[in-house]
């Protein structure tokens, strides 16, 4: 027996005739083409165009497969990607060979950051045609990504007063060691007078730092923020799952229930997750275009004023708490008005955005009082209410106030009762889904921080970050369509897209021809089980390899 050789450098070889047999057909490369070439660019709000004068540009779909293909395979980095524009023959058939420098591909990701996340957006209704959106069920979860930003550059109120504190002390030091020199001058002048100079400059430097601290304090204090970051002002920092804590975002996403597809994102620099249930539901419902739905969360969701809100906006919430039921008011028609009733399990208060108002568990109305800068929130009360309510007893003290989170620009006493009607309801999250809960949005934050090393932003600045993880959650849902249909079904599929697209002149010359798949139209997958039909409207000259039937994976 001898081991295996390979072919030698130094042999003549015939090599394939195009770099087309060098890519398999089932290589999932041939999905990222797809998709992007499927794609109105300008539609979706890149520079289609090329300008007239100067240098050719790079066209948009190429650096957009770069980057997909690039965050697909966990290359990330600019300098990486440019990399594989030389040496990878994925990429160098992704982009007929082209090699851009790794400043094109990084300015590419952060000049068109509302265009990438429309396409992030474009895939996700690409995946409802084919079905593999439940569209009934969606888990929301948050998670902490490292930012570009150390907590040595991170700063709050206790900190700069820390930093002063021992600037002071540096510079009483040096002053006393200032006077000490100038005792000894007499017997050795030359010696203490270079030693007073490094001792002043020190001193000027040290007050330059205060300054600098001392301009953030009044920077916290007009802002009304707890801390700042001078490297990526928008990070935070907050508290990660080690015990620990780090300069982060907060990451939300909704992720359907049916294939555990991301269906909507969100990034923030919120500390935590109370607050952000009732925004992250209702965008998502809107994006997926359906009237009702269910939402999941765990216990650091739990608002009572979100689960109200989420409620009005046809969505049923289920989210964790230490309370088997809560009770609650929420605003509602004259037909579903009704009395509230004594209770005896927990109440809370909720508050009602439009009206500027909030809704005791009992149905009083509880008015804005005053705005607590200490806090940052604004107080709504109402005492008359409280001293006559039965419920008053059972009521703790801090229960009879409702605090709200809100900028001090944007609190006013104004409020709105008008034609209002009152319902008192008894939520109970359905315990049966919440168990369900972490096996469906849990797993993308996984995969994503674990498999796709994906656990740091490499961008600056809420809206730069938002559109370099639509690059990072675009890919995750394109893995997983690859996982669920194939490679060679959603190809097919996307050119059947792309051949809408084609211009009316075209379509009307497809009409006047006698082909037998002229009338059949693109249909969800989920409704053609097992055989998927993956043909377009009309177009002229179809290849047959483009219509024919399609066996679904894992089908006989």
């Amino acid at each position: 027996m001898r081991f295996k050789t390979g072919i030698d450098r130094n042999q003549q070889t015939m090599l394939p005739k195009s770099i087309e047999d060098y890519v398999t057909e089932e290589n999932p490369v041939r999905v990222v083409d797809a998709y992007v070439e499927s794609l109105d660019m300008k539609e979706e709000g890149f520079e289609s165009e090329p300008k007239e004068t100067g240098r050719p540009a790079f066209d948009p779909r190429d650096m957009l497969k770069l980057h997909v293909y690039g965050y697909m395979n966990r290359i990330r980095s600019s300098r990486r990607i440019e990399a594989e524009t030389k040496r990878n023959i994925e990429v160098i058939w992704l982009v007929g060979g082209l090699r851009p420098d790794h400043k094109t591909i990084a300015r590419f990701r952060k000049d068109n950051k509302k265009a990438l996340r429309k396409v992030f957006h474009a895939f996700v209704k690409l995946c409802q045609e084919m079905g593999l959106y439940g569209n009934e069920i969606v888990g929301i979860d948050g998670s902490k990504f490292e930012a570009v930003n150390s907590l040595e550059h991170n700063y709050n109120e206790e900190s700069l007063e820390e930093k002063t504190r021992r600037i002071d002390e540096k510079i009483e030091k040096y002053l006393s060691e200032v006077e000490e020199n100038d005792e000894k001058e007499r017997d050795m002048p030359e010696a203490t007078e270079h030693r007073k100079e490094e001792i002043t400059a020190a001193i000027a430097e040290l007050k330059e730092r205060k300054a600098v601290y001392e301009g953030m304090k009044e920077q916290l204090k007009e802002s009304g923020e707890k801390q700042i970051s001078t490297v990526d002002p928008d990070s935070r920092r907050m508290k990660v799952a080690n015990g620990g804590s780090d300069v982060c975002y907060n990451v939300l996403i909704a992720v359907d229930e049916k294939n555990k597809l991301i269906a909507n994102y969100e990034v923030t620099n919120q500390c935590n997750d109370k607050n952000q249930l009732a925004g992250m539901a209702i965008s998502t419902k809107e994006l997926l275009g359906v009237e009702k739905m269910a939402a999941m969360a765990d216990t650091g969701f739990f608002v009572a004023t979100d689960i109200a809100e989420c409620m009005a906006n046809g969505i049923t919430a289920h989210v964790s708490s230490e309370y088997e039921s809560v009770t609650f008011c929420l605003p509602s028609t004259r037909e579903e008005a009704g009395e509230a009733v004594d209770f005896s399990n927990q109440g809370k208060n909720v508050y009602v955005r439009e009206r500027n108002i909030g809704l005791c568990p009992m149905g009083n109305i509880l008015y804005p009082r005053s705005y607590r800068e200490s806090t940052g929130s604004a107080v709504y009360s109402n005492p008359k209410a409280c001293r006559k309510c039965p419920h008053r007893e059972h009521c703790k003290a801090y229960d009879r106030e409702l605090k709200v989170k809100m900028p001090r620009a944007e609190f006013t006493k104004e409020y709105n009762v008008e034609d209002l009607y009152i319902r008192q309801i008894t939520y109970r999250a359905d315990k049966a889904l919440l168990r369900r809960r972490k096996e469906i949005v849990e797993h993308p934050f996984g995969t994503i921080k674990r498999s796709m090393d994906a656990r740091y932003c490499l961008l600056r600045g809420i809206p730069k970050v938002t559109g370099e993880f639509a690059l990072i959650f675009l890919a995750y849902n394109m893995k997983r369509a690859i996982n669920i249909l194939g490679v060679q079904p959603l190809v097919r599929y996307l050119q059947a897209v792309k051949a809408r697209r084609l211009p009316f002149f075209v379509r009307q010359k497809a009409k006047r021809l006698s082909h037998p798949l002229r009338h059949t139209a693109c249909r969800p997958i989920s409704t053609l089980s097992p055989v998927i039909c993956l043909a377009p409207r009309a177009f002229p000259k179809i290849p047959s390899t483009s219509c024919r039937l399609l066996t679904r994976p894992g089908s006989q």
